[in-house]
């Protein structure tokens, strides 16, 4: 494979600090290259992020680099070892299966600035670059449809201001792979502060390795929550730290809807970022019991799961670094921050989508109500949310939008009755209450039917509804009057889509 020097921009440079940690933690390999290899898209924030213009990444030395099919000089291409629980049932050995590392480049762009700089470093990830030491039975490689769909999805939380993994390009190719029926093959490029899972830790643990976890414990302190050295435990410190941002992360995605379908341990970020999009949903009829994988028949990974395992999640962290942070009563206690951090968070962001600026006694029980209602007749979660910002002091004839959605309307108007109430309680002022609910209940969200419709246009090489798709959910809470009908009630069709593990 050619390492010819790349002439994309001229301080392309790349980094990779996890090389430090030594042969045990990953394996050093080349991307497997694809056969004509085409740009499909790409993010224009992100390539800005890292100083490449839109231009360049028309390029051939672009598609060849963020393929894989040729190694920038500066790379040390990798893969990364990690274990974990999968569904619930400790699955051992797992790994970089088809994602390779290419390295990390530096943000350039002024919002990454940072006094430390190594803040400014993100990994770049090659998502189904290949085969590798850690692949098992796959094939290493990533179909059109579930790239698209992890391209759109991260950019689209990054857009609702969740944190999450964001994306660079995907790059297709007419390479078929075997799925359930032969598909389309493509590379998504992906990047983030750093993959690092709790899984990584499980892997050194379950093979008793005590030295080489202390040595991970210690670069990811070092690394990414550098202010814990100096402190008289930082082990129960990280843990406590990575179980507040799990916590707060749970509850962010259910106040939008989402559903991750896969959380298994080597899924969960040690930065608290969504990772790896599988089989996830948003929400469409509101259903607290709705499973968005196929593949989870027990429905361990249903939307009402969610809060309790990143719970359980935290505890197989918390397990692994349990040598490290030396007693029991110390891992239980940093533990014991996420029911409190959750619940917290997850009534304050509950709190500002319904409207309010006060916390009073009998709030949660309003908005219990309110999902109940909409739980029982699978009302639209996300138009339910948004259309409430239109409920005014006095009735009128812009709440009908709302009343629309509820097959029940005797109850809905009850609800509104007590929400009256409360509004008047702290003195709520209509149009200022408008705008501060418009600001946190999104508009757009990437619905299934969307990627759906996306994906059969990308598998005819027409990548115009990505691009499309990738402008309106940036800003999701915009009312972009233009692209109105991407913010109706799904057609019909789209309760037959079914998403699985299989990609």
């Amino acid at each position: 494979m050619s390492t010819k020097a790349l002439q994309m921009q001229p301080d392309l440079s790349f980094q990779n600090r996890f090389t430090q940690l030594g042969v045990p933690f990953f394996t050093t390999l080349h991307p497997s290259p694809i056969k004509n290899p085409y740009l499909i898209a790409v993010s224009s924030t992100m390539l800005k992020k890292f100083g490449i213009i839109d231009a360049q990444a028309n390029s051939a030395e672009f598609i060849e680099v963020f393929s894989g099919n040729r190694v920038h000089p500066t790379s040390t291409p990798l893969a990364a070892v990690y274990s974990g629980h999968q569904f619930g049932v400790w699955a051992g050995q797992l790994g970089d299966g088809r994602a390779i590392l290419l390295g990390e480049l530096s943000a350039v762009d002024e919002t990454s600035q940072a006094s430390n700089q190594s803040a400014n470093l993100h990994e770049i990830q090659l998502k189904g670059a290949g085969m590798t030491p850690y692949s098992r039975m796959g094939d290493g490689r990533a179909v059109l449809r579930s790239s698209v769909r992890e391209f759109l999805c991260s950019e689209a939380m990054a857009g609702l201001g969740i944190p999450t993994s964001r994306a660079l390009c995907i790059i297709g190719s007419d390479q078929y792979t075997m799925r359930e029926m032969p598909e389309k093959t493509a590379i998504v490029t992906r990047t983030a502060p750093s993959f690092l899972r709790f899984g990584s830790f499980e892997h050194w643990y379950y093979n008793d390795k005590p030295e080489q976890l202390q040595q991970l414990a210690d670069f990811v302190i070092q690394q990414y929550y550098p202010h814990l050295q100096e402190l008289e435990n930082p082990y129960q410190e990280l843990l406590k730290e990575v179980v507040i941002k799990t916590a707060e992360l749970v509850a962010q995605w259910q106040t939008v809807g989402f559903m991750h379908g896969v959380l298994n341990t080597d899924n969960m970020s040690i930065l608290g970022l969504t990772l790896d999009y599988g089989p996830f949903g948003f929400m469409d009829g509101f259903d607290p019991a709705h499973i968005c994988n196929h593949s989870d028949s027990q429905g361990r990974y249903s939307y009402q799961m969610q809060a309790r395992i990143g719970q359980w999640n935290c505890h197989a962290l918390a397990q692994a670094l349990l040598p490290l942070i030396g007693s029991i009563e110390a891992t239980q206690e940093a533990l014991s921050c996420y029911a409190e951090h959750y619940e917290s968070y997850y009534a304050q962001r509950l709190s500002e989508k319904f409207g309010l600026l006060e916390t009073l006694p009998g709030d949660q029980e309003l908005f219990a109500d309110y999902l109940a209602l909409m739980a029982a007749t699978h009302t639209d979660f996300t138009l339910a949310f948004r259309n409430l910002s239109q409920v005014t002091l006095a009735p009128s004839a812009q709440e009908n939008a709302l009343r629309d959605l509820f097959i029940d309307r005797e109850k809905l108007d009850q609800w509104l009755l007590v929400y009256r109430q409360r509004l008047q309680q702290e003195h709520s002022v209509d149009a200022e209450r408008t705008v501060r609910m418009n600001q946190v209940n999104p508009k757009y969200v990437l619905r299934n039917y969307l990627a759906q419709q996306a994906i059969e246009k990308a598998e005819q090489k027409d990548f115009s509804e990505i691009d499309l798709l990738l402008k309106i959910l940036a800003n999701p809470f915009a009312e972009q009057a233009e692209f109105e009908r991407y913010a109706q009630l799904p057609p019909d069709w789209a309760t037959q889509l079914s998403v699985s593990c299989s990609s």
